[in-house]
């Protein structure tokens, strides 16, 4: 993209959108292969490819992830309406397209606190009566349950899935990400599921992953104020006394692959792992 054509695009957009630092749904979306960013993003992006440089198959193995989550719960779990939280701008394979791909009137709500998350979507979704998205705080989350948009879409006496992908890791540790999923777990009812996807630090297990995910934290802390690879027993910690769906905590690559899929693990691959737990 010429500069030209950057500064152009930034005449487009709302005053609330600001380029001059990196956005988290800015730089997973250049992570990805996506066009929805801006030359802080891809520095930021090309910075964190130096310590990783696997990073790029990293952010397709989590956009994978949610592929085969999202066809699980829709078609073997039964799972009718989604709340995605922390959901990114959208690109191809968002969560409406794959669930509704298998029931047309699967609902969907998608929350994000990017302005640029929100126009986008509203845009995507002009034509779409069930799904939307919302421009929230998933660290307030009941502004998000009581939320009109959400309570006209998810009916909260039914099983619901509820998505998590890559948003508990930009916590910090004093923001309580547990009291967070907690209080979102809460009130789900009894058969929903919730999915996670979040940046891992093996420890023993793998050594030479953990000092990668070590020096991954410090760059993103002081470059974009946010990033937590996490221990096993924090991570598991998020479902409560929820039921694990086989393989457990995994790998994103590792949980349910498809055919075809990338299956051997790279260094980074070791640092992003998931789960999907029922209510029971």
């Amino acid at each position: 993209m010429s500069d030209d054509e950057g500064q152009s695009r930034r005449d487009q957009l709302p005053p609330e959108i600001d380029t001059s630092k990196p956005s988290i749904a800015r730089v997973y979306d250049f992570m990805i292969g996506g066009t929805n960013n801006f030359a802080v993003d891809r520095q930021f992006g090309e910075m964190a490819l130096r310590i990783a440089p696997d990073g790029k198959t990293a952010g397709i193995a989590s956009r994978r992830f949610l592929r085969r989550v999202v066809r699980y719960l829709t078609a073997d779990a039964g799972i009718r309406q989604f709340l995605d939280l922390g959901s990114g701008l959208p690109t191809q394979g968002n969560v409406h397209e794959i669930a509704q791909e298998i029931d047309p009137m699967a609902r969907v709500v998608y929350v994000d606190n990017d302005p640029m998350v929100l126009a986008h979507g509203r845009q995507l979704l002009a034509d779409n009566g069930t799904t939307t998205v919302i421009q929230a705080d998933v660290r307030e989350p009941e502004s998000i349950i009581d939320h009109p948009q959400v309570r006209h879409l998810i009916d909260f006496t039914e099983p619901v899935g509820l998505l998590l992908f890559s948003i508990l890791h930009h916590f910090h540790d004093e923001e309580g990400p547990g009291s967070v999923a907690a209080a979102f777990r809460e009130v789900l009812p009894s058969g929903s599921y919730m999915a996670i996807a979040h940046f891992f630090n093996p420890g023993d297990e793998h050594p030479d992953a953990s000092r990668q995910a070590l020096v991954g934290e410090k760059v993103f802390n002081e470059n974009l104020g946010t990033g937590r690879w996490r221990t096993r027993e924090e991570i598991l910690g998020y479902f409560g006394d929820m039921e694990f769906v086989e393989p457990g905590l995994v790998p994103l690559s590792e949980w349910r692959p498809d055919p075809g899929d990338l299956t051997e693990l790279s260094l980074t691959l070791h640092t992003y792992a998931g789960a999907v737990a029922r209510k029971p």
